[in-house]
Protein backbone atom coordinates (compact mmCIF):
# COMPACT_ATOMS: atom_id res chain seq x y z
CA UNK A 1 0.00 0.00 0.00
CA UNK A 2 1.10 3.82 -0.92
CA UNK A 3 0.51 6.81 0.68
CA UNK A 4 0.22 8.57 -2.75
CA UNK A 5 1.04 12.11 -1.02
CA UNK A 6 4.16 10.67 0.99
CA UNK A 7 6.09 8.87 -2.50
CA UNK A 8 9.22 10.40 -3.16
CA UNK A 9 9.83 12.26 -6.51
CA UNK A 10 11.85 9.28 -7.66
CA UNK A 11 9.64 6.90 -6.43
CA UNK A 12 6.54 8.32 -8.45
CA UNK A 13 7.90 6.41 -11.83
CA UNK A 14 7.59 2.49 -11.98
CA UNK A 15 5.24 1.87 -9.24
CA UNK A 16 2.37 0.26 -9.19
CA UNK A 17 -0.57 1.03 -7.70
CA UNK A 18 -3.33 -1.40 -6.79
CA UNK A 19 -6.70 0.37 -6.36
CA UNK A 20 -8.99 -1.49 -3.74
CA UNK A 21 -12.70 -1.34 -4.81
CA UNK A 22 -15.85 -3.49 -3.29
CA UNK A 23 -16.64 -6.41 -5.71
CA UNK A 24 -20.24 -5.04 -6.18
CA UNK A 25 -18.38 -2.12 -7.86
CA UNK A 26 -16.63 -4.69 -10.75
CA UNK A 27 -19.30 -5.70 -13.42
CA UNK A 28 -19.50 -9.67 -13.83
CA UNK A 29 -18.84 -11.74 -16.90
CA UNK A 30 -22.86 -11.42 -17.89
CA UNK A 31 -22.32 -7.40 -17.10
CA UNK A 32 -20.20 -7.25 -19.54
CA UNK A 33 -21.64 -9.13 -22.53
CA UNK A 34 -24.94 -6.82 -21.72
CA UNK A 35 -22.81 -4.20 -21.86
CA UNK A 36 -21.36 -4.60 -24.83
CA UNK A 37 -24.71 -5.34 -26.14
CA UNK A 38 -25.71 -1.25 -25.27
CA UNK A 39 -22.50 -0.07 -26.31
CA UNK A 40 -23.76 2.09 -29.09
CA UNK A 41 -26.25 3.56 -26.47
CA UNK A 42 -23.85 4.25 -23.48
CA UNK A 43 -20.45 6.14 -23.41
CA UNK A 44 -17.53 4.79 -21.08
CA UNK A 45 -15.61 6.66 -18.22
CA UNK A 46 -12.27 5.34 -18.51
CA UNK A 47 -10.13 5.92 -15.35
CA UNK A 48 -6.73 5.02 -15.98
CA UNK A 49 -4.19 4.90 -12.39
CA UNK A 50 -0.60 5.74 -14.16
CA UNK A 51 2.75 5.00 -12.55
CA UNK A 52 3.66 8.35 -14.14
CA UNK A 53 1.02 10.65 -13.32
CA UNK A 54 1.67 14.31 -12.32
CA UNK A 55 2.54 15.33 -9.09
CA UNK A 56 -0.25 18.16 -8.85
CA UNK A 57 -2.81 15.06 -9.63
CA UNK A 58 -1.18 12.87 -6.77
CA UNK A 59 -2.25 15.26 -4.05
CA UNK A 60 -5.02 14.00 -3.88
CA UNK A 61 -5.46 11.18 -1.09
CA UNK A 62 -5.89 7.43 -1.12
CA UNK A 63 -9.28 8.20 0.15
CA UNK A 64 -10.06 10.37 -1.69
CA UNK A 65 -9.25 8.78 -5.34
CA UNK A 66 -11.02 5.84 -4.47
CA UNK A 67 -14.20 7.63 -3.68
CA UNK A 68 -13.86 9.18 -6.96
CA UNK A 69 -13.31 6.62 -8.74
CA UNK A 70 -16.25 4.68 -7.08
CA UNK A 71 -18.72 7.52 -7.70
CA UNK A 72 -17.62 7.94 -10.84
CA UNK A 73 -18.36 4.04 -11.57
CA UNK A 74 -21.87 4.57 -10.13
CA UNK A 75 -22.49 7.82 -12.28
CA UNK A 76 -21.64 6.17 -15.30
CA UNK A 77 -24.72 4.46 -15.68
CA UNK A 78 -27.11 7.53 -15.09
CA UNK A 79 -24.84 9.34 -17.90
CA UNK A 80 -25.03 6.42 -20.33
CA UNK A 81 -28.61 6.67 -20.31
CA UNK A 82 -28.89 9.92 -21.05
CA UNK A 83 -26.35 10.08 -23.50
CA UNK A 84 -28.10 10.02 -26.58
CA UNK A 85 -29.74 13.51 -25.93
CA UNK A 86 -27.84 14.75 -23.83
CA UNK A 87 -29.88 15.34 -20.42
CA UNK A 88 -29.93 14.31 -17.49
CA UNK A 89 -32.69 11.95 -15.50
CA UNK A 90 -32.90 11.10 -12.06
CA UNK A 91 -31.72 7.71 -10.68
CA UNK A 92 -33.91 5.39 -9.14
CA UNK A 93 -31.48 4.21 -6.06
CA UNK A 94 -29.83 6.76 -4.28
CA UNK A 95 -26.35 7.10 -5.52
CA UNK A 96 -24.48 10.78 -6.11
CA UNK A 97 -24.78 11.58 -10.04
CA UNK A 98 -21.89 13.51 -11.95
CA UNK A 99 -23.31 16.35 -13.56
CA UNK A 100 -21.34 18.39 -16.29
CA UNK A 101 -21.03 22.60 -15.67
CA UNK A 102 -23.33 23.24 -19.12
CA UNK A 103 -25.76 21.16 -17.24
CA UNK A 104 -25.67 23.12 -13.86
CA UNK A 105 -25.55 26.26 -16.07
CA UNK A 106 -28.98 25.11 -18.05
CA UNK A 107 -30.54 24.08 -15.08
CA UNK A 108 -29.94 27.71 -12.92
CA UNK A 109 -30.31 29.88 -16.19
CA UNK A 110 -26.76 31.00 -15.70
CA UNK A 111 -26.90 30.78 -11.73
CA UNK A 112 -29.31 33.94 -11.69
CA UNK A 113 -32.05 32.99 -9.09
CA UNK A 114 -29.43 33.16 -5.55
CA UNK A 115 -31.23 31.58 -2.68
CA UNK A 116 -28.48 32.39 -0.54
CA UNK A 117 -24.29 32.78 0.59
CA UNK A 118 -22.62 31.67 2.94
CA UNK A 119 -18.73 31.69 4.20
CA UNK A 120 -18.50 28.73 1.67
CA UNK A 121 -19.95 30.21 -1.23
CA UNK A 122 -23.91 30.84 -3.04
CA UNK A 123 -26.18 29.13 -3.13
CA UNK A 124 -28.76 28.97 -6.48
CA UNK A 125 -32.07 27.70 -6.97
CA UNK A 126 -32.31 25.33 -10.19
CA UNK A 127 -34.77 22.97 -12.70
CA UNK A 128 -33.70 20.02 -13.92
CA UNK A 129 -35.70 19.22 -17.48
CA UNK A 130 -37.78 16.58 -15.71
CA UNK A 131 -38.71 19.51 -13.94
CA UNK A 132 -37.18 18.44 -10.67
CA UNK A 133 -36.24 21.65 -8.24
CA UNK A 134 -32.57 21.24 -7.24
CA UNK A 135 -30.33 24.01 -5.04
CA UNK A 136 -27.12 24.25 -6.70
CA UNK A 137 -23.83 25.41 -4.27
CA UNK A 138 -21.00 27.03 -6.02
CA UNK A 139 -18.07 26.47 -3.96
CA UNK A 140 -15.41 29.43 -3.97
CA UNK A 141 -11.76 29.92 -3.78
CA UNK A 142 -10.08 26.42 -4.68
CA UNK A 143 -8.46 25.50 -1.30
CA UNK A 144 -11.15 25.77 0.93
CA UNK A 145 -14.03 24.54 -1.83
CA UNK A 146 -11.33 21.13 -2.00
CA UNK A 147 -12.26 20.99 1.71
CA UNK A 148 -15.68 21.33 1.96
CA UNK A 149 -16.00 19.12 -1.26
CA UNK A 150 -15.06 16.18 -0.20
CA UNK A 151 -16.33 16.99 3.92
CA UNK A 152 -19.78 16.62 2.23
CA UNK A 153 -19.38 13.87 -0.23
CA UNK A 154 -17.86 11.78 2.37
CA UNK A 155 -20.70 12.89 5.10
CA UNK A 156 -24.01 13.93 3.60
CA UNK A 157 -23.63 11.97 0.18
CA UNK A 158 -22.40 8.76 1.44
CA UNK A 159 -25.36 8.49 4.21
CA UNK A 160 -29.48 8.71 3.96
CA UNK A 161 -31.40 9.82 6.66
CA UNK A 162 -34.98 12.08 6.74
CA UNK A 163 -33.81 14.84 8.66
CA UNK A 164 -30.27 15.63 6.48
CA UNK A 165 -30.70 17.24 3.53
CA UNK A 166 -29.92 15.08 0.26
CA UNK A 167 -26.86 15.49 -1.51
CA UNK A 168 -27.96 14.58 -5.09
CA UNK A 169 -24.59 14.80 -7.02
CA UNK A 170 -21.52 17.46 -7.66
CA UNK A 171 -19.44 18.68 -10.48
CA UNK A 172 -16.11 19.04 -11.05
CA UNK A 173 -15.10 21.89 -13.65
CA UNK A 174 -11.73 23.12 -13.71
CA UNK A 175 -11.44 24.68 -10.74
CA UNK A 176 -14.72 25.06 -10.16
CA UNK A 177 -16.33 22.89 -7.74
CA UNK A 178 -20.62 22.55 -7.34
CA UNK A 179 -22.43 20.08 -4.88
CA UNK A 180 -26.02 19.11 -5.75
CA UNK A 181 -28.89 19.36 -3.49
CA UNK A 182 -32.74 18.53 -2.86
CA UNK A 183 -34.66 21.87 -2.73
CA UNK A 184 -36.05 22.90 0.22
CA UNK A 185 -39.03 25.19 -0.69
CA UNK A 186 -39.52 26.54 2.95
CA UNK A 187 -35.75 28.17 2.85
CA UNK A 188 -33.53 27.86 5.81
CA UNK A 189 -35.17 28.29 9.39
CA UNK A 190 -33.04 31.07 9.68
CA UNK A 191 -35.23 33.05 7.71
CA UNK A 192 -38.43 32.09 9.17
CA UNK A 193 -37.57 33.52 12.43
CA UNK A 194 -35.79 36.46 11.89
CA UNK A 195 -36.52 37.96 8.80
CA UNK A 196 -38.89 40.53 9.78
CA UNK A 197 -40.14 39.96 5.66
CA UNK A 198 -41.85 36.95 6.78
CA UNK A 199 -45.07 36.82 5.99
CA UNK A 200 -46.61 34.44 8.41
CA UNK A 201 -45.06 33.92 12.21
CA UNK A 202 -43.75 30.24 12.36
CA UNK A 203 -46.29 28.69 14.52
CA UNK A 204 -45.16 26.63 17.89
CA UNK A 205 -46.30 23.37 16.54
CA UNK A 206 -43.88 23.44 13.38
CA UNK A 207 -41.00 25.05 15.89
CA UNK A 208 -41.00 22.07 17.78
CA UNK A 209 -41.36 19.57 14.99
CA UNK A 210 -38.52 21.61 13.49
CA UNK A 211 -36.49 20.87 16.95
CA UNK A 212 -37.49 17.11 17.37
CA UNK A 213 -36.69 16.97 13.94
CA UNK A 214 -33.64 18.65 13.70
CA UNK A 215 -32.47 16.52 17.01
CA UNK A 216 -33.08 13.34 15.24
CA UNK A 217 -30.94 14.28 12.25
CA UNK A 218 -28.16 15.06 14.53
CA UNK A 219 -27.98 11.57 16.32
CA UNK A 220 -28.15 9.72 13.54
CA UNK A 221 -24.91 11.41 12.36
CA UNK A 222 -23.31 11.16 16.07
CA UNK A 223 -24.63 7.60 16.67
CA UNK A 224 -26.09 5.53 14.05
CA UNK A 225 -23.43 6.23 11.30
CA UNK A 226 -20.29 3.61 10.48
CA UNK A 227 -18.16 6.21 11.73
CA UNK A 228 -18.68 9.11 14.17
CA UNK A 229 -19.52 12.63 12.78
CA UNK A 230 -20.03 15.61 14.35
CA UNK A 231 -21.37 18.52 12.55
CA UNK A 232 -19.50 21.41 13.83
CA UNK A 233 -21.39 24.35 12.69
CA UNK A 234 -25.48 23.95 14.18
CA UNK A 235 -27.33 27.22 13.56
CA UNK A 236 -30.76 28.51 12.25
CA UNK A 237 -28.84 28.98 9.16
CA UNK A 238 -27.88 25.14 8.26
CA UNK A 239 -31.80 23.75 9.29
CA UNK A 240 -33.23 23.39 5.89
CA UNK A 241 -37.35 23.04 5.62
CA UNK A 242 -39.52 20.99 3.05
CA UNK A 243 -42.53 21.67 1.93
CA UNK A 244 -44.18 20.29 5.29
CA UNK A 245 -41.70 22.12 7.56
CA UNK A 246 -40.15 18.86 8.07
CA UNK A 247 -36.17 19.97 8.98
CA UNK A 248 -33.17 19.20 7.05
CA UNK A 249 -29.75 19.43 8.81
CA UNK A 250 -28.19 20.53 6.01
CA UNK A 251 -24.01 22.06 5.14
CA UNK A 252 -21.45 19.45 6.69
CA UNK A 253 -18.23 20.99 5.34
CA UNK A 254 -17.48 21.85 8.56
CA UNK A 255 -17.78 18.25 9.71
CA UNK A 256 -16.04 15.95 11.32
CA UNK A 257 -15.56 12.61 10.97
CA UNK A 258 -13.40 9.99 13.24
CA UNK A 259 -13.82 6.03 13.96
CA UNK A 260 -15.93 4.85 17.03
CA UNK A 261 -12.21 3.62 18.81
CA UNK A 262 -11.81 7.61 19.11
CA UNK A 263 -13.59 9.47 21.89
CA UNK A 264 -12.78 13.12 20.76
CA UNK A 265 -11.15 14.89 17.93
CA UNK A 266 -9.00 18.16 17.68
CA UNK A 267 -9.87 20.51 15.52
CA UNK A 268 -8.78 24.57 15.04
CA UNK A 269 -11.83 24.88 12.64
CA UNK A 270 -14.36 27.29 14.00
CA UNK A 271 -18.28 27.40 13.54
CA UNK A 272 -20.52 30.40 14.09
CA UNK A 273 -20.08 32.93 17.14
CA UNK A 274 -22.92 32.70 19.26
CA UNK A 275 -23.17 28.92 18.97
CA UNK A 276 -19.48 27.30 20.45
CA UNK A 277 -19.19 25.77 23.40
CA UNK A 278 -16.92 26.40 25.74
CA UNK A 279 -14.22 23.93 25.47
CA UNK A 280 -14.03 24.20 21.69
CA UNK A 281 -13.34 28.10 22.52
CA UNK A 282 -10.63 27.04 24.92
CA UNK A 283 -8.85 24.93 21.67
CA UNK A 284 -9.56 21.51 23.87
CA UNK A 285 -10.87 18.57 21.59
CA UNK A 286 -14.13 18.18 21.25
CA UNK A 287 -16.78 15.72 20.90
CA UNK A 288 -20.31 15.47 19.69
CA UNK A 289 -21.16 16.95 23.03
CA UNK A 290 -20.01 20.22 21.19
CA UNK A 291 -23.00 19.65 18.71
CA UNK A 292 -25.26 19.29 21.70
CA UNK A 293 -24.06 22.52 22.78
CA UNK A 294 -24.75 24.39 19.75
CA UNK A 295 -28.10 22.57 19.60
CA UNK A 296 -29.09 23.98 22.65
CA UNK A 297 -28.30 27.79 21.97
CA UNK A 298 -30.80 27.03 18.61
CA UNK A 299 -32.76 25.76 20.57
CA UNK A 300 -33.04 28.97 22.78
CA UNK A 301 -33.88 30.67 19.59
CA UNK A 302 -36.42 28.48 18.34
CA UNK A 303 -38.32 29.49 21.63
CA UNK A 304 -37.62 33.11 21.18
CA UNK A 305 -37.33 34.27 18.15
CA UNK A 306 -34.80 36.29 18.29
CA UNK A 307 -30.90 36.16 18.25
CA UNK A 308 -28.83 35.07 21.06
CA UNK A 309 -26.47 37.65 20.11
CA UNK A 310 -28.91 40.41 19.67
CA UNK A 311 -28.06 41.80 23.55
CA UNK A 312 -24.89 43.42 24.48
CA UNK A 313 -26.00 43.01 27.69
CA UNK A 314 -25.78 39.82 30.14
CA UNK A 315 -28.94 40.84 32.35
CA UNK A 316 -31.01 40.46 28.69
CA UNK A 317 -29.16 37.66 26.94
CA UNK A 318 -31.66 35.27 26.47
CA UNK A 319 -29.90 31.96 27.39
CA UNK A 320 -29.15 33.64 30.85
CA UNK A 321 -32.83 34.59 31.04
CA UNK A 322 -33.70 31.02 30.25
CA UNK A 323 -31.59 28.89 32.36
CA UNK A 324 -32.58 31.53 35.69
CA UNK A 325 -35.99 31.15 34.99
CA UNK A 326 -36.11 27.56 34.19
CA UNK A 327 -33.73 26.36 37.52
CA UNK A 328 -36.25 28.66 39.66
CA UNK A 329 -39.26 27.04 38.44
CA UNK A 330 -40.19 30.55 36.91
CA UNK A 331 -43.02 31.39 34.38
CA UNK A 332 -41.49 29.82 30.95
CA UNK A 333 -44.55 31.27 29.41
CA UNK A 334 -43.13 34.51 29.55
CA UNK A 335 -39.94 33.24 27.68
CA UNK A 336 -41.79 32.12 24.32
CA UNK A 337 -41.60 34.19 21.39
CA UNK A 338 -44.09 38.01 21.71
CA UNK A 339 -45.11 37.07 18.18
CA UNK A 340 -47.03 33.67 19.31
CA UNK A 341 -49.41 35.66 21.40
CA UNK A 342 -48.90 32.32 23.77
CA UNK A 343 -50.29 30.03 21.21
CA UNK A 344 -48.38 27.04 22.41
CA UNK A 345 -48.21 24.13 24.22
CA UNK A 346 -47.43 24.90 27.71
CA UNK A 347 -46.10 21.83 28.44
CA UNK A 348 -43.74 21.60 25.23
CA UNK A 349 -42.40 24.88 25.95
CA UNK A 350 -41.40 23.91 29.38
CA UNK A 351 -39.81 20.52 28.25
CA UNK A 352 -38.16 22.52 25.45
CA UNK A 353 -36.49 24.80 27.91
CA UNK A 354 -35.54 22.24 30.35
CA UNK A 355 -33.72 20.81 27.03
CA UNK A 356 -32.15 23.87 26.19
CA UNK A 357 -31.33 24.09 29.49
CA UNK A 358 -29.46 21.15 30.07
CA UNK A 359 -27.59 21.31 26.34
CA UNK A 360 -25.68 24.22 27.58
CA UNK A 361 -24.18 23.21 30.29
CA UNK A 362 -20.27 24.50 29.97
CA UNK A 363 -19.25 20.90 31.84
CA UNK A 364 -19.82 18.54 28.80
CA UNK A 365 -20.34 15.72 30.92
CA UNK A 366 -23.43 17.23 32.30
CA UNK A 367 -24.75 17.44 28.69
CA UNK A 368 -27.36 14.93 27.25
CA UNK A 369 -26.47 13.20 24.04
CA UNK A 370 -28.74 13.96 21.28
CA UNK A 371 -30.50 10.64 21.51
CA UNK A 372 -31.70 11.47 25.08
CA UNK A 373 -32.72 14.80 23.65
CA UNK A 374 -34.67 13.08 21.25
CA UNK A 375 -36.36 11.12 23.52
CA UNK A 376 -37.11 13.74 26.15
CA UNK A 377 -38.78 15.96 22.82
CA UNK A 378 -41.07 13.23 22.46
CA UNK A 379 -41.97 12.91 26.03
CA UNK A 380 -40.72 9.37 25.93
CA UNK A 381 -38.45 9.87 29.11
CA UNK A 382 -38.89 12.71 32.38
CA UNK A 383 -35.36 15.14 32.90
CA UNK A 384 -34.71 17.09 36.01
CA UNK A 385 -34.54 20.83 36.12
CA UNK A 386 -31.22 21.55 35.71
CA UNK A 387 -28.87 23.70 37.66
CA UNK A 388 -27.81 27.88 35.75
CA UNK A 389 -24.77 26.76 33.69
CA UNK A 390 -21.59 28.11 35.77
CA UNK A 391 -20.20 30.10 32.85
CA UNK A 392 -23.39 32.05 32.71
CA UNK A 393 -23.27 32.40 36.36
CA UNK A 394 -20.02 33.12 36.54
CA UNK A 395 -19.74 35.80 34.13
CA UNK A 396 -23.17 37.53 34.79
CA UNK A 397 -21.01 38.90 37.66
CA UNK A 398 -18.73 40.01 35.62
CA UNK A 399 -18.54 42.94 32.80
CA UNK A 400 -21.14 42.68 29.88
CA UNK A 401 -18.03 43.49 27.89
CA UNK A 402 -15.74 40.15 28.87
CA UNK A 403 -19.31 38.18 29.19
CA UNK A 404 -20.46 38.69 25.60
CA UNK A 405 -16.81 38.34 24.20
CA UNK A 406 -16.47 34.73 25.86
CA UNK A 407 -20.32 33.88 24.71
CA UNK A 408 -19.84 35.09 21.29
CA UNK A 409 -16.25 32.96 20.54
CA UNK A 410 -14.04 33.44 18.22
CA UNK A 411 -16.38 33.81 14.14
CA UNK A 412 -13.55 31.82 12.61
CA UNK A 413 -10.35 30.25 12.37
CA UNK A 414 -8.96 28.00 9.42
CA UNK A 415 -7.40 24.60 9.61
Amino acid sequence: MFNLQQLLEAERVGKDIHVRVASSEIPSIEDNSAVKKRKKHTRTVLIVVVATVGSGFLTLSAAGLLLLVILWRRSNNASAAAAADDKYEPRDDNSLSFFNYKELKTATKNFSEKLGEGGFGAVYKGTLLNSTLIAVKQLKSLQQSEKQFMAEVKTIGTIQHINLVRLRGFSVESSKRFLVYEYMPNGSLESLLFHQTTATTLSWRFRYQIAAGSARGLAYLHEDCRDCIIHCDIKPDNILLDSEYNPKVADLGLAKIFGREFSRVLTTMRGTRGYLAPEWISGEAITPKADVFSYGMLLCEIISGRRNTDSSEVDSYFPFELASAVSRGGDVASLLDDKLEGNADMEEVGRACRVACWCIQDNEKDRPTMRQVVQILDGVCEVNTPAVPRFLERYAEGSSAATMNYLQGMSSSKE
